[in-house]
C-alpha cells in the first residue's frame, strides 16, 4: 500500500461527536516526488479513519468527499467515547500535537515521473485515511477539529499551516511502503566511522 501525506490545521473545537474537516490529499508533488491525481481516487464511502496507518488502530471513518482537480475535500467522524485509546488521540490531534493526514491507497494506474525518483497515480484505490504525526504535503490540510454541542468560548485558536512547520520543524524523507517485502526510498550515502 501507498501513502501520501498532508498538514492538519485545528480551526475550532466543541464538545461531543469529534468531527475532522479539510483536504486529504492534492495532487502536488509529496517529498518522494510522487503526485497523486485527486480525480484519480477510486472509493466508497464510508472510508476507514485509522490511527498512525496502524490497520488494528481504527479511530473513525470518512462519511463525505468531495473530489476536485485541487484536492479531496473531505469530512470524517472520529469515534469518541468508544476506547480510551481514541479520546486520547483525539486530545493530541486537538492539541495540535498529531497534525497530519495521510491516504493509504493502492495504484491501479500509474507512470513514473521523467527525470524523477516519482511516480504519477493517475488512478488508485482510496483503502484508508490516516492521522499521522509528521506530514509530507503541506498543501493539504485539516481546516477543523469539531465536537458537536460545545459552547462557543471553548473553541480552539487557529493554526495556519504556512505559519507552522511540519511537526518536526524540519523536512524529512518518508520512506513508502510497495508492499509487504519492498521499500522504494531514495538512496543515501552511509559513513562509517572508526573509533
Amino acid at each position: 500500500m501507498d501513502r501520501a501525506y498532508s498538514t492538519l490545521e485545528i480551526k475550532a473545537v466543541d464538545e461531543d461527536a469529534g468531527t475532522i474537516t479539510g483536504i486529504a490529499s492534492t495532487p502536488s508533488p509529496d517529498r518522494m516526488d510522487d503526485i497523486v491525481l485527486p480525480r484519480g481516487a477510486k472509493y466508497r464511502l464510508p472510508i476507514p479513519l485509522l490511527w498512525q496507518h496502524n490497520h488494528s488502530d481504527p479511530i473513525g471513518e470518512v462519511i463525505e468527499a468531495t473530489v476536485t482537480d485541487k484536492g479531496i475535500q473531505i469530512v470524517a467522524r472520529v469515534a469518541l467515547g468508544v476506547t480510551d485509546e481514541i479520546d486520547r488521540y483525539w486530545k493530541l490531534m486537538k492539541a495540535g500535537l498529531v497534525r497530519g493526514l495521510s491516504i493509504g491507497f493502492r495504484g491501479l494506474k500509474v507512470a513514473q515521473i521523467e527525470n524523477s525518483w516519482g511516480v504519477e497515480f493517475q488512478e488508485w484505490e482510496w483503502l484508508e485515511l490516516s492521522a499521522v504525526t509528521i506530514p509530507a504535503n503541506a498543501e493539504a490540510s485539516i481546516a477543523t477539529v469539531k465536537e458537536f454541542a460545545a459552547k462557543p468560548e471553548q473553541a480552539a485558536a487557529t493554526i495556519q499551516p504556512d505559519q507552522e512547520p511540519a511537526a518536526s520543524g524540519k523536512s524529512l524523507p518518508v520512506v513508502k511502503l510497495n508492499g509487504p517485502a519492498r521499500v522504494r526510498a531514495k538512496p543515501f550515502v552511509i559513513q562509517r566511522i572508526n573509533t
